[in-house]
């Protein structure tokens, strides 16, 4: 089948694209020394999954318990939910902590204290002999300002303390994200975060070592920063997701190239005027996201790019996907010309802004090679 014999809009994945940027990555945590347990948020799909096991991924790393108990079932038995947990979601944790290494992730001593309580209560209630010990992180906040105790806070010390002596718990250590590496306008900023994340996270390792705390793993990553790094000497283990597919914000900050971006949505032109510097397409918010993308290094903000050529990846200079409603997507170019072969049953490719955002709104990727169709690969994006 060819991508022209799809239903619009279809979310593409370019399998040669991808397989290099696992490649890049896994290659990328080895040279560091470091452990890999990719984010599989972004691309919520088994196969993609098996692909980075396959390249050496240390477990897996996931937002939610619906997508720690699916890839669970697919087998996968080493799975940190790196979400803040809340004391509503302790019992289904415990549940599936039974049958896979499932650790979880606090910066609440509340929190803390009523997952200890209730593995305990599960360990009383069992067969003697059983043993509820619960991996469990503590989120440390890099710079983000989002979720994460202050590393130079006495109540950080206190938490770490707590989950280091608690019986039925084991401290995996400390974990964070930084995610203010999206915030940049160069990619020296990201290094410079990339460096900060690294060594508040060492520093407060450290400090925690230095008052009796044992801290097995320090645990940083996002796709800038790990990108972009040079050295994680003092940690143990990468986190990043998006490097999977990239989108347009990562080229603007520096983490790839267009050549990178391996997902695009496939759309169809439904209505192009006589003399107007727009058409409007079948891509809209329901398949493109309403993520603004880098605004801070955009000069003309947009939804997403043109793509003109596939192999490899090229982008219009003056297209633009800039307005979505629920399921119109406006291209718009600096004045007719620009929309010349764009007639009405045309398609068009987008580069999005967001991948990770793009993709939970399509249930399967069309796996390409050039224009041929080789494959469908599920999106496990349930919610429930």
């Amino acid at each position: 089948m060819n991508i022209h014999d799809l239903p619009t809009p279809s979310l593409l994945l370019d399998l040669v694209i991808l397989q290099g940027n696992l490649e890049t990555m896994a290659e990328k945590a080895s040279s560091l020394g470091v452990s890999l347990r990719p984010h599989i948020k972004t691309h919520k799909c088994l196969e993609i999954a098996r692909m980075q096991q396959e390249r050496g991924a240390r477990g897996i790393t996931v937002s939610t318990l619906v997508e720690a108990r699916t890839f669970a079932d697919a087998g996968f038995d080493d799975i940190t939910y790196a979400f803040p947990l809340d004391s509503g979601k302790i019992s289904q944790s415990l549940d599936l902590s039974e049958r896979v290494t499932l650790r979880l992730v606090v910066d609440d001593l509340a929190t803390a204290a009523a997952l200890e309580t209730a593995a305990a209560g599960r360990d009383q209630a069992a067969a003697v002999g059983r043993d509820q010990a619960v991996p469990v992180w503590l989120k440390v906040d890099c710079g983000l300002h989002r979720a994460g105790v202050d590393p130079t806070s006495d109540y950080a010390v206190r938490l770490a303390r707590f989950l280091h002596e608690a019986p039925h718990l084991i401290f995996d250590g400390l974990l964070t994200h930084a995610g203010q590496a999206y915030k940049v306008t160069s990619r020296e900023e990201v290094l410079n975060i990339a460096d900060q994340e690294r060594d508040i996270m060492v520093a407060f390792a450290e400090r925690l070592r230095s008052e009796g705390v044992a801290v097995p793993t320090v645990s940083v990553g996002s796709t800038p920063t790990m990108s972009v790094v040079q050295h994680l000497e003092g940690v143990q283990e990468m986190r990043p997701g998006n490097y999977v597919f990239h989108d347009r914000a990562q080229v603007a900050l520096g983490s790839c190239d267009f050549a990178d971006c391996a997902v695009t949505v496939l759309t169809a032109v439904v209505s192009h005027q006589p003399g107007s510097s727009h058409v409007v397409v079948d891509a809209g918010a329901l398949a493109m996201s309403h993520d603004p993308g880098p605004v801070q290094l955009d000069s003309v903000p947009g939804k997403g790019a043109v793509v003109t050529e596939a192999n490899p990846l090229a982008i219009h200079p003056s297209l633009l996907l800039v307005s979505l409603s629920q399921e119109h997507g406006i291209i718009q170019g600096t004045g007719p010309k620009d929309l010349a072969g764009l007639e009405v049953g045309s398609r068009v490719r987008i580069l999005p802004n967001h991948a990770c955002l793009t993709v939970a709104l399509f249930d399967e990727y069309a796996v390409v090679k050039g224009e041929e169709v080789v494959d469908h690969w599920k999106i496990r994006r349930d919610r429930s």
